[in-house]
């Protein structure tokens, strides 16, 4: 997939309007809007909760202690962060660190949702239950449904969604970085394999050896946009 110049200019128009947004009161607080960074042409695009202090002095999502643990993560995997697409659901940090409110996230998901749309991602992996929720549209808790590849609609295409213990709780609970390194190591063959979208189009056309990917059966800043 390549981003042609026109939706280029889309997401940087996007990004234009978040670094400027006042739709609710973290407006009034942030430092900086974090809009997301990586390779704007990626196949994984992750999505957390919300940028923290570091994120909110750099502008730049994932670059704390927690963003540490990811970049080892994609490592693993033989991945860098260059690979990939990184974005939260709230473009501000809450005061203190606190979780996200549902006014703040009804204001701030379009955002997400024109991202996922432009950048047209063949998975998300959605870290911590905010981000799970919002994307899936399911109130069932993370620890019940991560690891398990889902497919949904984003951005008028059909996606997998990965769901994943968000890296933070495993800073807190250090056992729970083998539970995620056991996840990550699920994004290759998932990405190796046709997207929902491009199963459902063959299933549409007549193409039934295309037709079986994983899921299937569930379908009926500027510079940092590299």
């Amino acid at each position: 997939m390549t981003l042609g110049p026109s939706r280029r200019d889309r997401l940087v128009e996007v990004f234009n309007e978040a670094r400027e947004c006042m739709r609710c009161p973290l407006a009034e607080t942030r430092t900086k809007v974090v809009f997301g960074a990586g390779n704007a042409d990626a196949d994984l695009m992750f999505v957390g909760e919300a940028p923290g202090a570091e994120e909110d002095r750099r502008g730049l999502p994932f670059v704390g202690r927690a963003g540490g643990l990811l970049t080892e993560l994609l490592g693993g995997i033989g991945m860098n962060r260059e690979d990939v697409f990184i974005a939260n659901v709230l473009k501000c940090r809450p005061p203190g660190n606190r979780d996200p409110q549902p006014a703040e996230i009804e204001a701030c998901s379009p955002y997400l949702h024109k991202q996922v749309e432009l950048i047209q991602p063949k998975v998300v992996g959605t870290l911590g239950n905010f981000a799970t929720k919002l994307l899936t549209g399911s109130r069932t808790g993370i620890t019940k449904v991560r690891g398990t590849t889902q497919v949904h609609v984003l951005g008028g295409r059909a996606v997998y969604i990965m769901p994943l213990l968000h890296p933070a709780a495993a800073l807190r609970t250090p056992s729970l970085v083998d539970t995620l390194k056991e996840d990550f190591a699920k994004f290759p063959e998932l990405l190796a394999t046709p997207s929902p979208q491009e199963v459902e189009d063959a299933r549409r056309a007549g193409e039934p050896e295309l037709a079986v990917g994983v899921g299937s059966d569930d379908l009926d800043q500027l510079d940092l946009l590299g």
